[in-house]
């Protein structure tokens, strides 16, 4: 895999978003170095995807997709020009006991820049590349049930964290652009009615970044990003039924390198497929087509 990019771009808040800025931790500040090993953390394999470039319309991020298996080995697969992925590539250990993972883009240039990370209830950031050390960005992240990053939800060019807790509060985290956060701040309630959460770029055609979530019923519904941190969302609009036979909803970006963000979902029974994004809030994606198979051998995937 390509070297961590050096650069990165330290994010610019206006004066209304400086006013809530605080440690990221949920019950306490902690910054520094993460006592986790940098063999365990996987950081000397995890790289940069390299594969932005291969967006056709450049307006969609390019990310290989994760995937870890039961003994906690971290698996990478990377786009194959034709809509699926390539072979699988070993790229790490020790991720038995990860809650959470998402991946990161914090200079807008459509490729993640690193990852962060919940394990035992303490969030971490590690930028993709040999050298990087992981470190610590907060404590107290053991609250939440749903994690991701969906990309850039707040207005600023680094991607945005959302995360839900227990009792059904949505929560954003607005990214520096150097792996750690602003305080919270709730984007609402009842989220609980929803069993999957996923998003990462554009849905609607609207350049705004969007998330999809499903309810227990199946139902698929989509919420329009808006740019603004303190509304993030649109109302949202129902997309679509029957999706309950997928366990498993999660986007990296674009898959098919049209320059457009797709979903990707499992099955119960291994399968994996591709949901091509049309940039129509009215029907976002197109038919399904499958791209893999045996993928419940993975406990997480991101």
């Amino acid at each position: 895999m390509a070297s961590a990019r050096s650069s990165r771009l330290i994010r610019v808040l206006g004066a209304a978003v400086i006013g809530i800025l605080m440690a990221t931790s949920v019950g306490g500040a902690a910054t520094g170095t993460s006592s986790r090993p940098v063999t365990a953390a996987s950081t000397n394999s995890l790289g940069p995807q390299g594969d932005a470039d291969a967006s056709a319309a450049g307006t969609a991020q390019v990310n290989r997709l994760f995937g870890i298996d039961s003994t906690g080995a971290l698996w990478s697969y990377a786009a194959n020009g034709a809509g699926g992925y390539e072979g699988r590539i070993e790229s790490g250990y020790g991720w038995s006991t990860a809650q959470h993972l998402a991946q990161v883009d914090h200079n807008a240039d459509n490729s993640a820049d690193g990852h962060w990370d919940v394990t035992a209830g303490t969030l971490t950031y590690t930028a993709w590349g040999d050298a990087a050390e992981p470190i610590t960005v907060g404590t107290g992240w053991g609250i939440y049930d749903k994690f991701l990053s969906a990309g850039n939800l707040g207005g600023a060019p680094a991607d945005d964290l959302i995360a839900r807790d227990s009792s059904g509060t949505l929560w954003i985290y607005l990214g520096y652009g150097d792996g750690k956060l602003t305080q919270r701040r709730a984007i609402g309630g009842g989220w609980n009615v929803y069993d999957q959460i996923a998003g990462k770029g554009d849905l609607s055609g609207d350049g705004k970044d969007d998330i999809v979530a499903r309810d227990t019923a199946g139902v698929l519904w989509l919420y329009q990003g808006t740019g603004d941190y303190t509304a993030p969302f649109t109302p949202r609009t129902r997309i679509g039924s029957g999706w309950n036979i997928f366990n498993l909803l999660v986007s990296v970006g674009d898959v098919d390198l049209d320059g457009t963000a797709d979903l990707i979902t499992r099955d119960t029974g291994g399968g994996l497929w591709r949901y091509s994004g049309t940039r129509q809030a009215a029907a976002p994606y197109a038919a399904r087509v499958q791209i893999g198979t045996g993928w419940n051998i993975y406990r997480l995937v991101f």
